[in-house]
């Protein structure tokens, strides 16, 4: 039962970062792909109808935490309560530059509210890749299950690291040039003009940093901990991960060249789905490794709630998601095509 909540978990993360990493994705080229109103009044109706509903994913990945791994959830949710805010800043600062630009039809006031979407994005990116970072490494957990981490101590990996370091500040920036791509591939697939050609351009120079950060991390991450690759070694079946990320790798190069921007949109969602598959399978049992001594750390077993509540929870979980998808599936088929401006629109 703790496996299949795991699972759980894991999926609406994915879905998240999938979802709404394009919506970052659009944020972070944002002032470079769309130079003058129409055109980034064309960005934000790319995104306009899905970008706050892709965010309930996160806040149902939070709340199925909560219910499943109720000790997972209090140990991470207070050990990570400094970055947790400025994230919670950051998606507000970014929501209301969204909403607020259209009010007042001024130059400056829209250019102001255009750099609080960008900035925000911009470092979204960069602290959910830290956050991966984190949990790859470590943090140092006391044997209540519970830890505090400074936003940076020396930028060392070490048992009393900090949240950001060097291998923790790679991850961000795997973070932020894969959902740059991403969000790249999504607007080619959206639009027309010289804002899919920008955004064309940039997917097709943007995906080799992807592919050099990738492997850099991947060397970082054997090298901090040998033991993610113990998984792969006892159950074979796992390389599937990697191996989907790597054709999501090669569709992104071949499909952007010869100008297949929804197969490129796909190649990216199962690049990041394949990674992010691939990191939960190495590290799996754990869900918190500690930095200080392994046998600390939170696993799928030591974290998870009762037997009879994950029991019943399962079924109305199982209804839930049912309807989500439901849901997500009606929404993203109603707002097949390209999309058009409207005059009361961004």
């Amino acid at each position: 039962m703790e496996i299949i909540w795991f699972c759980a978990v894991a999926f609406m993360l994915a879905m998240y970062t999938i979802l709404d990493g394009f919506d970052l994705g659009a944020g972070i080229l944002h002032l470079y792909v769309a130079r003058n109103d129409e055109e980034r009044r064309t960005v934000l109706g790319a995104i306009g109808p899905v970008w706050d509903g892709n965010e309930v994913w996160l806040l149902a990945a939070g709340g199925t935490l909560y219910f499943a791994f109720p000790l997972l959830y209090a140990s991470s949710f207070s050990g990570f309560y400094l970055p947790l805010m400025i994230v919670l800043w950051l998606l507000m600062l970014r929501g209301l530059g969204i909403e607020l630009r259209h009010h007042v039809h001024h130059p400056m006031w829209k250019t102001f509210w255009d750099t609080v979407f960008a900035i925000g994005s911009i470092l979204l990116a960069i602290f959910f890749g830290a956050a991966l970072g984190n949990v790859v490494r470590g943090v140092p957990l006391n044997e209540e299950g519970y830890f505090f981490s400074p936003l940076w101590t020396t930028f060392t990996v070490q048992p009393e690291a900090g949240i950001l370091d060097w291998f923790t500040v790679m991850m961000g920036l795997v973070g932020l040039v894969t959902l740059k791509v991403h969000g790249a591939n999504y607007l080619a697939m959206k639009t027309t003009g010289v804002v899919q050609e920008r955004s064309r351009r940039v997917a097709s120079f943007a995906v080799w940093g992807v592919l050099a950060l990738s492997v850099a991390s991947l060397i970082a991450s054997s090298s901090i901990h040998p033991e993610i690759w113990t998984n792969y070694s006892e159950h074979h079946w796992g390389y599937l991960f990697p191996v989907i990320a790597l054709l999501g790798m090669v569709g992104m190069v071949y499909f952007n060249r010869t100008k297949q921007d929804t197969k490129a949109f796909l190649s990216s969602a199962a690049f990041i789905g394949g990674m992010l598959a691939s990191t939960a399978f190495g590290l799996f049992p754990n869900v918190l490794p500690a930095s200080t001594d392994p046998k600390l750390s939170l696993t799928v077993y030591n974290t998870a709630a009762g037997e009879y509540g994950l029991g019943v929870g399962l079924i109305w979980w199982s209804i839930g998601i049912v309807i989500a998808l439901g849901y997500f599936t009606y929404l993203f088929y109603s707002f097949r095509g390209k999309v058009k401006i409207h005059a009361d629109g961004y």
